[in-house]
């Protein structure tokens, strides 16, 4: 059964594009542009008091899709910004630091573009104090990042559950988070390439302690704008750096008074585009209504990437490295191929109208929903011809 009617705006926008990168830029499907026209119109019809139906009606829609793809059980942990950058400063600067100096800081060299240049600019500064353990090899990075996690030195510790670069998995989320605690160390799971892209990504023990950022702009299919934190109880109940929204549920408190909400809101900015919010709850609803769970759209996913990795045996990408290989278990929902060609096979691809995604020396190549197997020959057939 093809899905690609759900995104005919976006496929019928550019018919001969061949899109092959949902982990860079998902396509939007139909149901976001009704999102977006019912957000305008509750602009237009409520005014001022759209705010009553965004922070009640809409917000709590979309906390509940969240905690119930995340497995937490807990919508009201939820707490929603523009990008995850913001969240990654109200983070740092929140989290306690237990011993004198600035805050220690335990990631990876592997980490996302805002994560890896914000922290490295704050150690730069001298702010925090940065340990990075390097992300290669992979196999063994869940067990040297644990390791390293256990020995207690750091105040906050961040990893991506799947890491944007190669697409290797974190698989030790659930003991990671033993460790944390409110006086610290923190832990943060950066879930912005599995959310929605692997199937039961975090649970209701790793929700009690630890921290889990993502994002609508991926496989949740919503765009920009809906990035989201899981924020467990007891830990910062008063974030320095913080917004008249941290106390919306209240605006009754004496003039001066720095008041914040009780649930994870306590984590808010000031005003912010509710749009996002209205896009991913009418997506989220139209997934629903034809079945497409993690799992399902996983699996599609799965024999789409097993259909190109057994098709290009006589082409010049099988001289690459496949940083993340398949082997039937959680993967990410792009290949990542290593080589000095890289740069120059994504630019061939492009001038041919097929939209993949390169970082540095790696080839990625996205899969989603919105892809057939005639798709996958096509893309396997333009591979052919790379020099």
């Amino acid at each position: 059964m093809s899905f690609k009617p759900l995104f005919s705006r976006s496929l019928s926008a550019d018919p001969d594009r061949l899109h092959f990168a949902s982990h860079s830029h998902h396509l939007w499907p139909d149901a976001s542009f009704a999102g977006q026209v019912a957000a305008w119109n509750d602009a237009a019809r409520l005014a001022d008091l759209k705010w009553d139906k965004v922070m009640g009606e809409v917000w709590q829609e979309a906390q509940g899709h969240i905690a119930g793809e995340l497995g937490t059980g807990d919508p009201s942990a939820i707490v929603f910004s523009s990008n995850t950058h913001d969240f990654l400063i109200r983070l740092i600067t929140a989290a306690p630091a237990r011993g004198s100096g600035p805050l220690r800081v335990l990631t990876t060299d592997g980490e996302f573009h805002s994560a890896r240049r914000q922290f490295a600019r704050w150690a730069e500064a001298g702010w925090i104090v940065l340990d990075k353990i390097a992300a290669e090899p992979s196999d063994s990075l869940s067990d040297r990042f644990f390791a390293a996690a256990q020995q207690g030195d750091h105040d906050l510790i961040m990893i991506s559950q799947v890491l944007f670069g190669s697409g290797r998995l974190f698989d030790r989320v659930e003991e990671l988070s033993s460790l944390a605690r409110p006086e610290g160390p923190w832990v943060v799971i950066d879930g912005y390439h599995a959310f929605m892209g692997v199937a039961d990504p975090f649970g209701e023990e790793a929700a009690r302690s630890a921290f889990y950022l993502g994002g609508g702009y991926k496989y949740a299919m919503a765009g920009e704008g809906c990035a989201f934190l899981h924020a467990p109880p007891e830990f910062g109940d008063r974030p320095p750096v913080t917004g008249w929204f941290a106390e919306f549920e209240d605006l009754s408190l004496p003039p001066g008074s720095v008041g914040y909400a009780r649930d994870a809101s306590r984590f808010l900015g000031a005003t912010f585009d509710p749009s996002a919010l209205y896009r991913f709850n009418a997506v989220q609803r139209t997934l629903a209504d034809h079945g497409l769970t993690t799992a399902r759209i996983s699996a599609h996913v799965a024999e789409l990437q097993a259909q190109l990795v057994g098709g290009i045996a006589q082409t010049a990408l099988a001289e690459a490295d496949l940083l993340n290989p398949l082997d039937g278990s959680p993967h990410a929902r792009f290949l990542a191929f290593r080589s000095g060609d890289a740069q120059r096979w994504y630019q061939q691809l492009k001038a041919k109208n097929c939209i993949t995604d390169v970082r540095g020396d790696v080839l990625r190549i996205g899969f989603g929903v919105y892809q057939d197997p005639e798709d996958v020959e096509r893309l396997r057939e333009l591979i052919a011809g790379l020099a």
